[in-house]
């Protein structure tokens, strides 16, 4: 009996590895993306941030509890993936997000892991160590699992899936399934508690991926009316209304873009002028 629960946690925990060395991968096509157009176009850095924050957390965890070679495996190239693209990251964004994220990256990687370490270390002893740590894990994971709901709240607005991979959210589903398994067999529920939520919210955004997947990007707006421009020679009777249609097209792929509108008016004599007038100019370089 007790070599089949020692079985189970290692099968659990050698897939868990498995998986999350996939997740850690998944981002890859997004940051090649971000290299060949130099830009970071509407991507954020704070899932990444957070991430590199979880895998430090867990290591520090991993070192006061028994036979957590797993834990640390998994996070130390959880470590070194996500520096790489926040690396990559800094490299192509513009002045202020990088700046924005530079400011995240001191006061939660730096700042805040070094007053959790120093906390620990002088304030607690013991399993009571293990505890808190335990807690700030816990808590740092549903955060970690709760970051992708801003991409949910981009998805309902603009009825796009263009920044929310499916292959992402497909892994973390899977991910947190098997360390939820994984944390229930150690009996670690500062494991297995906040792994089922990443299931939960896996499988919200699959859902809203199977919803939104295959919406087109182009939105119509109502028609207006423009009046002629009159002549030169003051010939008001001459002038005509005509209906033209705003046709606003989105570009998720290049999402830093001014959306230009052209209108034809026919003058009086007959010939076509183009009428072109900046709408709605996009920068979504956000962190």
């Amino acid at each position: 009996m007790e070599f089949n629960h020692h079985f189970w946690v290692f099968i659990c925990g050698l897939i868990g590895n498995a998986i999350s060395f996939m997740v850690f991968l998944s981002p890859m096509p997004t940051f090649y993306r971000i290299y060949k157009k130099k830009t970071t176009e509407g991507f954020q850095a704070i899932p990444y941030i957070t991430a590199l924050f979880s895998s430090t957390l867990w290591i520090y965890y991993a070192i006061f509890v028994k036979d957590a070679t797993f834990l640390i495996t998994i996070n130390t190239f959880g470590i070194v993936i996500e520096s790489i693209y926040l690396a990559i990251f800094l490299i192509y964004s513009t002045k202020k997000a990088r700046l924005s994220t530079i400011k995240i990256i001191l006061l939660l990687n730096v700042f805040g892991f070094g007053a959790i370490v120093l906390s620990t270390l002088y304030l607690t002893k013991g399993d009571k160590r293990v505890t808190v740590i335990g807690w700030f894990n816990l808590i740092l994971n549903i955060c970690v699992f709760a970051s992708p709901l801003g991409s949910l709240r981009r998805v309902v607005k603009t009825k796009s899936v263009e920044f929310m991979p499916f292959t992402l959210s497909f892994f973390l589903t899977l991910n947190a399934v098997m360390w939820f398994f994984y944390g229930l067999l150690r009996h670690d529920y500062y494991i297995a508690l906040p792994n089922t939520l990443g299931f939960l919210f896996g499988i919200i955004q699959m859902v809203m991926y199977m919803i939104y997947r295959k919406n087109k990007n182009v939105v119509l707006e109502e028609p207006v009316k423009l009046q002629e421009l009159n002549n030169n020679n003051n010939n008001n009777n001459n002038g005509h209304v005509i209906d033209v249609v705003k046709l606003s097209t989105m570009v998720p792929s290049e999402p830093n873009h001014v959306a230009v509108n052209v209108t034809l008016v026919e003058d009086i004599n007959g010939n076509n002028q183009e009428d072109h007038h900046d709408d709605n100019l996009h920068n979504k370089n956000q962190v």
